[in-house]
């Protein structure tokens, strides 16, 4: 082999020694080794678990049994016979108005079916066509309760319309017996109850614990041509729209509520709620709750007993898990000590340094409705003295005080919010909303807040 072949030789072995570097397989080792790194990182990181914030609420009641006490008069049969009454129950009826007959033998009259109540005068119709009006006016959905006490004039309207006719064709029928039949009239003014059970003289004075007991009570409904023995009791008048129910407490109970002096309840479960004004009282070593109204007797008229659910809590806000509150400790300042730094306006504070001073940025977590703003205890050192703008007067931050929050998670990083508790369930908090310092409805927070730290990065 010559010389010049050798060499040739020589250089193509070099030449098919050497490799070019190829950059598709460097990017793909990069991507890989991120890849790899990805996962460790998650796999080997704390996830947390996120809670979206919604609006809601907390209802806490509690129901007892009430015994009903009203200003009930009793009124007697005065002769035997066979009873018909003028007017239906919960007429409303005056003092020597006609009330009811005692006849020797069943009179035949017209049973008026509900919804029947004859056909209305033209001033009756004008009354419910103006209460319809009115109604139809002022009704507000956030006011559903005055759906009864519409309910309750139409009733009113077509009660009177219905005694009418009743009284007409009684009347009818006494002409017709040559008026030999005897007529008894109210002796006072008051709402007719056909209803009697022997506890209308009950009162707050008289009551006793066996009052409570129902196994043995019962209660009679008086009607049309019922025979009837003298003496007995045949319908009682109601004096009073003021009534009370009582209702047994225990001890733990008594202690909740004995600064009370009004309680929002619900009786029989119906939609409506209603003030009462409360007080407590002891008998024979008992206490009872005293529960005054001042309207809707009409309604639970035929009851001597109510369930009766005082509603002690009834809260709506943002509905957020216990798990997720937290406490910061926080300096107090006044509002007037934080100034503008950049494009941090009232965000920081003028710190004082021997005879200079200088603006720094602070975590500004909330300013209060008295003025006074929260800062991390973080932003600046215990002893740290602050300055107020164009002002000699200084504040030293010495002390610390808690405040609760949540944990923001909205932007992947944890951002503490203070919140303001409004009442509490077993497990959830009703906050306060609307706060411009304060978390929103949808927003997204940590679940269990304990598992974070401030300004942590967060792996869902």
């Amino acid at each position: 082999m010559t010389k010049k072949q050798k060499k040739n030789s020589i250089s193509i072995k070099r030449y098919k020694n050497r490799r070019e570097l190829n950059f598709g397989i460097f990017i793909f080792a990069l991507v890989f080794i991120y890849l790899v790194v990805a996962v460790i990182m998650y796999t080997t990181s704390q996830h947390i678990s996120s809670y979206e914030v919604r609006e809601g609420s907390i209802l806490r009641d509690t129901s007892y049994t009430g015994l009903v006490l009203r200003d009930e008069t009793l009124l007697y049969a005065q002769s035997d016979g066979y009873i018909n009454y003028f007017f239906g129950s919960q007429s409303k009826i005056r003092t020597g108005m006609k009330t009811y007959v005692i006849s020797q033998e069943e009179l035949e009259v017209p049973q008026i079916e509900d919804g029947m109540q004859g056909e209305l005068s033209s001033e009756e119709q004008a009354s419910i066509v103006l209460k319809i009006q009115n109604f139809n006016e002022s009704f507000h959905t956030e006011k559903f309760s005055s759906v009864y006490s519409f309910k309750n004039e139409i009733n009113t309207v077509l009660q009177d319309a219905s005694n009418v006719s009743r009284m007409s064709q009684l009347e009818t029928i006494v002409q017709q017996r040559g008026g030999n039949i005897p007529i008894f009239t109210s002796p006072r003014d008051g709402i007719l109850s056909l209803s009697v059970d022997g506890k209308e003289g009950l009162t707050i004075e008289n009551f006793t614990e066996n009052d409570f007991d129902r196994s043995q009570y019962k209660s009679t409904i008086m009607e049309d041509n019922l025979a009837i023995k003298s003496g007995q009791p045949i319908c009682k008048l109601i004096g009073s729209e003021n009534w009370t129910v009582i209702i047994p407490l225990e001890e733990e109970m008594v202690e909740e509520l004995q600064d009370k002096t009004a309680i929002r309840t619900r009786i029989n479960k119906d939609s409506n709620t209603m003030w009462a004004e409360f007080s407590i009282l002891s008998k024979e070593n008992k206490f009872y709750g005293c529960l005054t109204f001042d309207n809707s007797m009409i309604r639970f008229l035929d009851y001597r007993y109510v369930t009766v659910e005082l509603i002690l809590e009834d809260q709506t806000g943002l509905k957020i898990p216990k798990s997720a509150v937290v406490e910061k400790e926080v300096y107090k300042i006044p509002q007037e000590f934080l100034v503008s730094n950049g494009s941090y306006a009232g965000r920081g504070v003028i710190i004082k340094d021997g005879d200079t001073s200088v603006v720094q940025n602070v975590d500004l977590y909330a300013i209060d409705e008295q003025g006074i703003a929260y800062i991390s205890q973080k932003s600046l050192p215990s002893g740290t003295v602050i300055m107020k703008s164009e002002s000699a007067e200084s504040l030293v931050l010495d002390q610390t005080e808690p405040i609760q929050g949540v944990y923001n998670i909205n932007k992947g990083y944890a951002v503490f919010y203070p919140i303001t508790i409004l009442c509490e369930s077993d497990e959830y908090y009703i906050i306060q909303e609307g706060s411009s310092y304060g978390i929103s409805n949808y927003d997204r927070i940590a679940q269990d807040g304990k598992t974070l730290k401030e300004d942590e990065v967060v792996f869902q």
